[in-house]
């Protein structure tokens, strides 16, 4: 029997760390928490500053969610190059061997970073952060880890992601279970052996489409528990050789310029028209390019009107609909993973990039299982029971149920405002920040991929840059001005807050719960928890604001 792991509590075992990082009572400028790919840019640019910075790191490694996640299948749904860093010593002497690489090539993507900008002497691993408060008299931040060491910063930077935590479902017995069971991004490194074995999938985003599509290869079976189809596109994935990136290498600094003037941070955008200003025999031909070209374009290159009205996005869907089921041969099945009616506005929820998802499900031998008519209502010491009193025996059990995503992992740090009041409870009954950046009450604190940001809107090094050249240029200049202190006013929040709910509003976002929503977990307000302006119009607001002398701020 595996016990589930459920929590990234730290063990403990970097007594031998090498470097000052470890210190009990460290002192530094610039304290960033996490070492993915927003805390790896935001330590290179202050560094070129002169900024002196650590990094506390849960993890052992660099790379964030790619040190996390290794369960099968599991890689990112955005292009490469588009998805790297714009930092010429890095892209120049790298190339990958296909558009889409999965997570073992994405961690050897991360120690070449390391190579070229020697990230680590200034990382503490396996070091969690469980408070922080501001200390008045001293203008620091006084930061707390989970093994009792302390820290002050003039700065704290939180570049924890967006699945900083996960989120994990209350289902009676989920204890007993006597075979393997684990959290996706808690998925064994030595991976777990499924070849013939009865495997469960429990979740449909992007990770339980990539481990119940990857797990089929070689299990005896698999079978998917679904609440919400995902309305998947093709991923379209193709081998890279070195040769033809070295060729594209000169436009890389264009197409780094170019992923900032597009909504998602892609190297494509929403055509300049709208879905009716085409024939039906013009739209089929598009919807059909788009598919073609794969990954995100049938998303975020489809018509402008996509998101923002139903009879236009009812087009899209019955076309993806179309596509699907005729790779579907069991009636049943099809029906489930790809109804004729909508389960919600298409792209509303995140789309899956797949490769052979569809395929490998309508084999006999795997099953999927409608969670909303017949939910789980318990884990027994061999398998899942429904609500309809069927048993379903397994080997292993795989929790793709996702997390308490953009909110979750600022929530669980242990952050308190100057009055001592923890953000967790300020954020109780829903979500305040300025420019998805800052918050009143935490002075000198910048955040990134988070709360009200382009986050899950956009590709993510494109929205890590974004946010992070703002926080740098925001430092340069507290720091050339003399100010010691930075504050957001309640005031700039409120704004901030009405500005992206009035963004959301006009989009057909609202009308789906969805994770963007904070609708997965239980309790959890229904809001917009993402700027869906774009990233042009994003950094514009932002840049307004500092370029204006800290608008929205109290500076001291």
């Amino acid at each position: 029997m595996v016990q589930l792991k459920t929590d990234i509590g730290t063990s403990g075992s970097h007594a031998a760390g090498n470097n000052d990082s470890y210190a009990d009572n460290l002192e530094t400028d610039v304290l960033i928490v996490g070492a993915g790919f927003g805390g790896i840019y935001l330590m290179h640019k202050l560094r070129q500053l002169g900024f002196k910075c650590k990094i506390y790191e849960a993890g052992k490694e660099l790379g964030g969610i790619w040190h996390w996640n290794c369960y099968p299948g599991a890689r990112v749904d955005t292009q490469v190059p588009i998805y790297e860093y714009s930092i010429s010593e890095v892209w120049q002497d790298w190339t990958w061997s296909e558009r889409y690489p999965g997570f073992a090539e994405l961690r050897r993507y991360f120690e070449h970073v390391e190579k070229k900008l020697d990230i680590k002497k200034d990382v503490a691993f396996e070091t969690r952060v469980v408070g922080a408060h501001f200390d008045k008299p001293s203008s620091k931040w006084i930061i707390d880890t989970e093994d009792g060491r302390h820290a002050k910063a003039r700065y704290l930077l939180l570049a924890t992601g967006f699945a900083a935590k996960r989120h994990f479902p209350d289902w009676m017995g989920i204890d007993k279970f006597k075979g393997e069971i684990h959290h996706s991004s808690f998925w064994p490194d030595a991976g777990v052996d499924v070849k013939g074995k009865r495997v469960a999938v429990v979740g449909t985003g992007s990770t339980g489409v990539q481990l119940a599509q990857e797990t089929a290869k070689t299990a005896g079976s698999v079978t998917v528990f679904q609440r919400t189809p995902n309305l998947a596109l093709p991923m379209q994935q193709k081998p890279l050789t070195k040769e033809e990136q070295q060729k594209r290498k000169p436009k890389y600094p264009e197409i780094y310029r170019h992923r900032m003037t597009t909504f998602a941070g892609f190297q494509y955008d929403f055509i300049d028209k709208n879905t009716f200003d085409d024939t039906p025999e013009e739209r089929e031909a598009f919807y059909q390019k788009c598919f073609d070209n794969g990954g995100f374009e049938f998303w975020l290159a489809n018509y402008k009107d996509l998101l923002f009205d139903k009879e236009a996005n009812r087009q899209a869907y019955d076309f993806w609909a179309k596509k699907v089921r005729a790779r579907i041969t069991d009636p049943r099945k099809r029906d489930i993973l790809a109804p004729l009616e909508p389960p919600h506005a298409f792209g509303t929820k995140r789309p899956s990039l797949e490769q052979n998802y569809y395929e490998m499900l309508d084999k006999p031998e795997n099953d999927v299982i409608d969670i909303k008519k017949t939910p789980i209502v318990e884990v027994t010491e061999t398998g899942i029971k429904t609500e309809d009193g069927k048993h379903r025996e397994f080997d292993v059990i795989a929790l793709a149920t996702g997390f308490d995503s953009v909110t979750g992992g600022m929530k669980n740090m242990g952050l308190q405002d100057v009055d001592g009041v923890q953000l967790s409870e300020k954020w109780k009954n829903g979500t305040w920040s300025y420019l998805g950046m800052s918050c009143a009450g935490f002075p000198n604190m910048f955040f990134l991929y988070g709360a009200q940001g382009p986050t899950a809107f956009s590709n993510g090094p494109s929205c890590v840059e974004c946010q992070g050249d703002w926080i740098v240029d925001a430092m340069k200049k507290l720091k050339d001005e003399g100010i010691k202190y930075c504050d957001p006013t309640r005031e700039a929040e409120e704004e901030w807050r009405r500005k992206v709910t009035e963004l959301s509003d006009k989009t057909l976002f609202p009308g789906t719960s969805s994770w963007y929503m904070g609708a997965n977990v239980p309790g959890k307000p229904r809001e917009q928890l993402n700027y869906a302006g774009g990233i042009p119009l994003y950094e514009k607001e932002c840049r307004e604001a500092l370029d204006t002398g800290f608008q929205g701020f109290v500076t001291a």
